[in-house]
């Protein structure tokens, strides 16, 4: 069986994701759930400043973030993506809910996959489906 065209890359720090196979199975497993067919994901994961650069060049954000999104798929259905997340930010705010740092990486990981499978978050309904997905698909991570 071929791995999902799931990829995991570091800028500017150092950070190994454990469970990398579960991670890629959870995350392909909900693409597909959705309809969606998966061709290529990369996570990225960086530091505050290289996020606030990119929020500040392609968004004209100039705030702290914990991920920002590029959908780079040019068919319908199909998910060809950037996913950027701040490790600075995961772990800050792992620390400001009282969570743990695997978990909340994994919230903010479904969290990207789901804006490229169309949700949003931006008014009061659209984010209370988010958060729906988010704890649904949260509940189907499981480490083996």
């Amino acid at each position: 069986m071929r791995k999902p065209p799931i990829n995991f890359f570091t800028e500017e720090i150092q950070y190994t994701l454990k469970n990398k196979i579960r991670t890629r199975t959870w995350i392909k497993d909900t693409i597909e759930a959705e309809g969606y067919v998966l061709e290529e994901l990369n996570f990225i994961f960086c530091s505050d400043e290289y996020l606030l650069a990119i929020n500040q060049q392609y968004l004209n954000h100039d705030t702290y973030t914990d991920v920002i999104t590029f959908d780079n798929a040019e068919e319908l259905k199909t998910i060809v993506g950037d996913i950027f997340i701040s490790i600075d930010r995961i772990q800050e705010n792992a620390k400001l809910f009282g969570g743990n740092t695997d978990a909340e990486l994994r919230r903010v990981m479904i969290h990207g996959t789901l804006h490229l499978l169309g949700y949003k978050d931006k008014s009061k309904s659209a984010k209370k489906l988010m958060t729906q997905k988010e704890d649904q698909y949260l509940l189907q991570f499981t480490v083996n």
